[in-house]
């Protein structure tokens, strides 16, 4: 099959490949969040944990979407931008929670939410940076690439922010 032009994908595919993992996650919270009935955690802040569970998840989802499915354009400005979105959602969620029988909004609730969301961000770009780091795109203080003669004979090396796309 050489010599056939590379084709990209159609953008409705490239769309739900994006953002389809989010949004089933984010069917899967509605769902849970519908149910009258669900079983009681015992452990005392289990409950908080299935939260900051559910929106880490739902975050590490989201950032994968706003980064084009590419752990090395992770930044600091899309990982709040996941957070906020995955806040966002679950602010509709406590609200949605009003309206099913036997459940009710709760900030601790929302916090969970909003501390796990972070969390999972935080872990996503934690991980690109290391990834970037073994490979050799960033230099291990991850602030500044030095260009000139890696042995110091440069005196005065040229300093760029540090890329994840190399040097």
């Amino acid at each position: 099959m050489a010599g056939l032009p590379f084709r990209r994908p159609a953008p409705l595919l490239r769309l739900l490949y994006l953002w389809g993992p989010a949004a089933v996650w984010m069917a899967v919270i509605f769902t849970v969040s519908s149910s009258s009935s669900l079983p009681r955690l015992s452990a005392p802040g289990s409950g908080a944990a299935a939260h900051a569970f559910e929106y880490a998840v739902l975050a590490a989802a989201i950032l994968r979407a706003v980064t084009g499915a590419d752990l090395s354009r992770v930044t600091g400005g899309r990982v709040l931008q996941a957070v906020a979105l995955s806040f966002a959602y679950g602010l509709t969620d406590e609200a949605h929670q009003s309206f099913v029988p036997g459940r009710t909004p709760e900030l601790l609730d929302l916090a969970a939410d909003a501390a796990g969301a972070a969390a999972g961000a935080a872990t996503v770009w934690a991980w690109s940076i290391v990834l970037a780091v073994r490979a050799g795109a960033v230099p291990d203080d991850g602030l500044t690439v030095e260009r000139g003669r890696r042995d110091g004979a440069n005196a005065f090396p040229e300093k760029r922010p540090a890329r994840f796309s190399g040097s």
